[in-house]
């Protein structure tokens, strides 16, 4: 855990042009720049996320419920709960509040295309005549699990019956403990499986409950597949790779260029010579990491 007391005093650049016009006037809790200031500067710390000054509202209503939960009176209640010294209790609390997790299954499809067109037939290739070949994927920044169990999918189709003789597996991994609960259930309202295709639905998940409405639970084959892990991108990274491809989607757009540089080089290091490295459709590594050269929209291969 990084030291509390240095990290409070640190403020996100974000932090520092926020509009004086969000704060104050008539709210349920008070709310003032130095709050803002304190907490924007906390979760750059811990998880290299800089807030934009647009975001400011957004602070304030997720955190609003976690004062509600905790009977806090107001933010100055709250912030000293974070420098005291139940403060590191409350860190997870808080990093899960203010990260946006968006997520469905087969989300910007080519990708998955590509994987099954192009990663898994030169993994054949490049394993041909290995008694157990060897496969590894990542999804880092997986949210409640979409994309990693769709990789299971496609992997499962693409490979078929000589799945069965390769030491094959996807790591999950989130920042979000709460998201990492919930994908290691791996269930989901029926509305939120609209994107699975209703065949490879039909193999690969059953029917159930969630809360008491409809509801979809991954298959048993796609579970085994798949290990979910807490990880920060920012700290100490427990595996050792090498992997075949990682997926990270719309997760470096929360970091600065330090933190978005260090990711990009430690994803170099973890991936094998060829290996791919699939980005959201707003990111890029233009100008970040000369490691990679491009192999379709953003889809990068390290050289």
């Amino acid at each position: 855990m990084t030291d509390r007391s240095s990290a409070l005093s640190i403020e996100s650049p974000a932090a520092r042009r926020v509009p004086a016009a969000v704060f104050g006037g008539a709210r349920e809790f008070h709310f003032e720049r130095h709050h803002f200031d304190l907490i924007a500067g906390l979760l750059y710390q811990l998880a290299g996320i800089a807030l934009a000054p647009h975001k400011a509202e957004m602070v304030y209503a997720r955190l609003a419920r976690r004062l509600r939960e905790l009977r806090l009176p107001d933010f100055d209640a709250y912030c000293a709960l974070l420098q005291g010294d139940g403060g590191a209790d409350e860190i997870g609390f808080l990093v899960n509040a203010l990260t946006t997790n968006l997520t469905s299954f087969y989300r910007e499809s080519h990708h998955f295309d590509f994987l099954a067109s192009t990663v898994l037939p030169e993994a054949r290739m490049r394993n041909a005549g290995a008694s157990r070949p060897r496969l590894r994927l990542w999804s880092a920044g997986c949210s409640s699990g979409p994309e990693p169990y769709t990789m299971a999918m496609v992997l499962v189709s693409t490979m078929g019956a000589d799945l069965r003789r390769w030491d094959a597996r996807i790591l999950a991994t989130d920042i979000d403990t709460h998201m990492v609960d919930t994908a290691r259930r791996g269930v989901y309202p029926l509305s939120g499986a609209t994107g699975i295709p209703p065949a490879i639905r039909q193999r690969f998940t059953h029917d159930t409950r969630l809360n008491g409405e409809p509801a979809v639970e991954m298959g048993e084959d796609l579970k085994r597949l798949v290990t979910v892990k807490p990880l920060n991108l920012l700290e100490h990274w427990p595996m050792s790779g090498p992997f075949d491809a990682i997926f990270c989607r719309n997760v470096l757009i929360y970091f600065d260029r330090r933190g978005r540089t260090q990711v990009i080089e430690n994803f170099g290091r973890m991936l094998r010579p060829g290996g791919y490295l699939f980005l959201g459709h707003s990111e890029s590594l233009y100008g970040v990491s000369n490691l990679f050269r491009q192999a379709g929209p953003t889809i990068y291969r390290r050289e």
